[in-house]
């Protein structure tokens, strides 16, 4: 039976320098097995004004139990005041992929 042991954490940027400084620093803690950046626009309500940014959205494919650190490393290297840090359950995947995912991650 498959243990809901996996997560998906997303999170956005704009500064590819601060893009940079998360990833480099996610992957050197192995705190993450893979990392995806895929190019949005993003709106939203910031402030009392609707607000419309491109911004890169960050897959962070991560063993669940990682989450705390891999959100903590996030806050510690992201220029936003409030960073997008959402964690999505992986609720299936192919036994090779989780199995590559626990190890790469610590």
């Amino acid at each position: 039976m498959f243990e809901h042991n996996y997560c998906m954490v997303m999170t956005t940027f704009t500064d590819e320098s601060t893009g940079k400084k998360i990833i480099d620093s996610l992957l050197e803690k192995r705190l993450a097995a893979c990392i995806q950046v895929q190019e949005v626009l993003s709106y939203y309500h910031w402030k009392d004004e609707s607000c419309c940014d491109r911004e890169k959205l960050v897959l962070i494919k991560t063993n669940k139990r990682l989450y705390p650190e891999v959100e903590a490393d996030i806050i510690a290297n992201h220029d936003y005041e409030t960073p997008e840090i959402v964690q999505l359950p992986i609720t299936n995947g192919s036994n090779g992929y989780l199995s590559w995912i626990d190890a790469e991650c610590k």
